[in-house]
């Protein structure tokens, strides 16, 4: 019976306005993530959003069709490991061009959990971290760009109420006699106090086609970028050197970012001009009731350029 129902999706609507994105959100499926260098592959339960244009002569977009391209695409990862997010969020994306005639963009996002095995700093005990990895895709008449990043936590100090500490321990040295040498000296061993923060760094990576860059170096740039790593488990000696190092490398939430850009540029050396970088910084703020963000968006050529200082690329060397 249902062949006979009249499809109100393909009627025209009653205000002929056309829609940039129609589709659904708060998908869950699990994918099956390959590692050339491990036997089995990692499984992340991810969640998709996939959505297509809509051109104002049509009321609605064909939402179970989506989910049919959403759910044959992922079931098909799952039964055979891919190596790369990006891959299926392509994957999808061109396959929703291809099957709605009347759309002329398709966009897929993906959020996932992945837990890494790292060691401690210190006391070299085996742990977890978790990232949020985050891959999507757009296709259009002219291509299929992709892009893939994650989304780390870490701590972070700040600069300024750290200054402050060390101008008070400065002048209660000074007054017990230590001479100024000395004062310098101690201050450059020990880092003076300062509020620190919980830091979210996100960095993502967008091309054409798959972006030649390896997910686990994306990672490590955005975790170097803040003032510490912090670590699921820590034993003193880890407490202990998660406090200092923060201290001795206080940063602003902008410095996060900028170094998140130094080391795109030194880590990610075989991407080309032309990849986009998205780099965003937010510190969960400890003596304040707002938060402190920072981002840029920019071709990975323009970040050179800036970093060198003169409009030219640096060689890389031998």
């Amino acid at each position: 019976m249902s062949h006979g129902l009249p499809d109100v999706q393909a009627s025209s609507p009653d205000v002929t306005v056309g829609l940039n994105r129609v589709g659904v959100t708060d998908v869950e499926k699990r994918l099956s993530l390959a590692r050339e260098e491990e036997e089995c592959p990692v499984m992340l339960m991810a969640t998709f959003a996939v959505y297509v244009d809509l051109p104002g002569w049509r009321k609605g977009a064909d939402m179970s069709r989506n989910m049919e391209v959403i759910d044959e695409t992922i079931e098909a990862a799952v039964r055979e490991p891919v190596y790369r997010t990006e891959e299926v969020c392509g994957d999808v994306a061109e396959r929703l061009l291809d099957k709605h005639e009347y759309t002329t963009r398709a966009e897929v996002r993906m959020d996932a959990d992945l837990v890494l095995d790292e060691h401690t700093p210190e006391t070299d005990r085996p742990t977890q971290h978790t990232v949020e990895v985050k891959a999507g895709a757009t296709a259009t008449a002219e291509g299929t760009t992709e892009e893939i990043g994650a989304r780390v936590t870490g701590m972070t100090v700040c600069p300024c109420s750290q200054g402050m500490s060390a101008a008070r321990a400065r002048d209660s040295l000074g007054e017990l006699g230590v001479d100024d040498e000395t004062i310098e000296r101690f201050l450059d061993e020990i880092p003076q106090p300062g509020h620190a923060q919980r830091g979210h760094a996100t960095l993502t990576v967008e091309s054409d086609g798959e972006p030649d860059v390896d997910l686990l170096d994306v990672i490590d740039v955005a975790r170097d970028a803040m003032s510490a790593r912090i670590y699921n488990l820590a034993k003193r000696p880890d407490e202990d050197y998660m406090t200092h190092r923060s201290h001795a490398n206080a940063k602003f939430v902008e410095d996060c970012v900028r170094d998140m850009a130094e080391g795109c540029v030194e880590r990610l050396d075989e991407l080309p001009d032309e990849a986009v970088i998205h780099m965003t910084q937010s510190n969960d703020e400890s003596i304040h009731q707002h938060n402190a963000h920072a981002e840029r968006v920019a071709a990975l050529g323009t970040l050179r350029e800036e970093l060198n200082g003169n409009g030219k690329r640096v060689p890389a060397e031998d």
